[in-house]
Order: structure tokens, then sequence, then C-alpha cells
């Protein structure tokens, strides 16, 4: 399957378990694909910012995890109390083999989470809050989750926040009090090879 295409069959996805089922055919070639057709940076560019916000001894949900990019760039820079989050048991066990979470959780954004309220200093979401995945409603249990003070980092594409439901929702978070905006980084690819799609990168803090 072409890389173009690999990308708009995920993005096509009618429901969780369709996707999910796709990941669990892409899971073992996951990394390499991603770097060879994508050189996706999405997790090193948000560690840039979360090293500036989140200390070292923080417990941290991975939301959206995958195969544990994000959670390989965090143990390099000194976070080793980490916790991963995917709906896709396949993409979970590639991660295992990494050695770098504590905890694997199969979950759903968008659903109930099986975390009590408070569970966690931190949250980072590198590439999950996109066409066909997380939907914008994820970040209500999120907020439940992070502790009051601590901080949800994500990456996000520009138009999907103009056109999925996320400007109003992160808008209507901040209005109600549930968290503060502290820095939105520039448009920016993160997807090298594909120049003409840009995301920013959020830091809200949990109040």
């Amino acid at each position: 399957m072409e890389k173009q295409n690999k990308i708009e069959w995920l993005f096509s996805s009618r429901n969780k378990e369709e996707l999910a089922e796709r990941y669990a055919q892409w899971a073992k070639d996951y990394d390499v694909e991603l770097e060879r057709d994508f050189e996706w940076r999405g997790p090193q560019r948000t560690a840039e910012l979360f090293i500036r916000y989140v200390p070292k001894e923080a417990r941290i949900l991975d939301a959206g995890a995958g195969t544990g990019l994000m959670g390989e760039v965090l143990l390099k820079l000194g976070y080793d109390n980490l916790v991963a989050m995917d709906l896709s048991e396949a993409m979970l066990e590639e991660a295992q083999k990494k050695n770098v979470y504590r905890e694997f959780r199969q979950m759903v954004m968008g659903e109930p989470l099986a975390f009590a309220t408070d569970s966690f200093d931190a949250v980072v979401s590198a590439g999950v809050l996109t066409v066909g995945h997380a939907p914008a409603s994820s970040f209500d249990e999120l907020v439940r989750t992070t502790r009051p003070g601590g901080h949800i980092l994500f990456t996000l594409r520009t138009d999907v926040y103009e056109d999925r439901g996320f400007k109003e929702k992160q808008t209507t978070l901040e209005a109600e009090g549930k968290w503060k905006l502290v820095k939105v980084s520039e448009k920016t690819p993160l997807l090298l090879k594909e120049p003409d799609v840009f995301h920013q990168i959020w830091v809200y803090q949990v109040t």
C-alpha cells in the first residue's frame, strides 16, 4: 500500500473497531514505515515543550501511546513514570517491547477512562487528535484524570482544530474554568514529508 493511501486508510475508518483492526494490521511495521514514508516529528517537538512544564518525577499518561514513540523520547529525557493508553492491543504490544512504560491500558479516547480523578501529573498526546481518531470530547476525561496544576500537551492539525469541534471544545473548557492555555506553538509541519500539513502543539494547565 502506498504511503499516502496508508494514512488515508486509517483516517477513513468508520468506527473505533475498524480503526483498531487497521492499527493491528500495521502495528509491526508502524515505526519503520512512519519514519521512512512520513518522518513524523510530533514526539520530538512535543517533548521540547514538555520539559519546560513537567517535572521529571511526574506520573504521566501517554494518551494514544501507540507503539510508544512518545514514551521513548520522554524516557531519554529522564521521565520514567509513564502509563501507556491506546485503543489498539496490537500497538500496545509493540510498545511493551520498548521497556518504557510502567503500565499498559487498553482504552478509547472519547469514552470514560478507567482512571481515578486526578490520577496524573501530566498527560501527553501526540498524533492522536486527528481525522478519524480521538474526538474533541476526549478532553473532558483528560482534564478529569489530571490533577489541578498539572499539564496537558497535545499535537493538533490546524485544519482539524478549525473544522472538527476542537476550537469550540477548547474554548468552552477554558470559559468553564477547567483549564487555562499556557502555550500554543507556531504552525509547523510535523510530518516532514507532508510539508503542506500543519500542526500546532498546545499546552494547557488544569485548574
